[in-house]
């Protein structure tokens, strides 16, 4: 699956979404912002075989009790990483293979 059709669910579950925000971009909350993190390859006869690409995808929400990251969740391949607090705004980070 491409990263564009990742866009389009994650747009689904929030208002606003970001891909590789810029630094100087005045994001606006709640939101999910996500970058790719890395890939998973499966060999097979010493040869990729399958990739899977790995996300990292952050809901920042100033609301504490946010359904946000429970949408996130309950999507297919995504694990949860860890929650912070900074500046007020919950950030809850998952991994998700898309």
């Amino acid at each position: 699956m491409d990263r564009l059709q990742l866009q389009s669910l994650l747009e689904t579950l929030a208002p606003h979404v970001y891909f590789d925000p810029p630094p100087n971009l005045a994001m606006v909350y709640p939101c999910i912002v996500y970058n790719r993190d890395l890939a998973e390859t499966e060999f097979a006869d010493n040869r990729p075989y399958r990739r899977t690409k790995r996300y990292q995808v952050t809901i920042i929400d100033q609301d504490a009790d946010s359904a946000i990251p429970d949408k996130v969740a309950d999507l297919p391949m995504c694990l949860f990483e860890r929650h912070f607090t900074a500046n007020n705004l919950h950030h809850d980070v998952y991994n998700l293979y898309f």
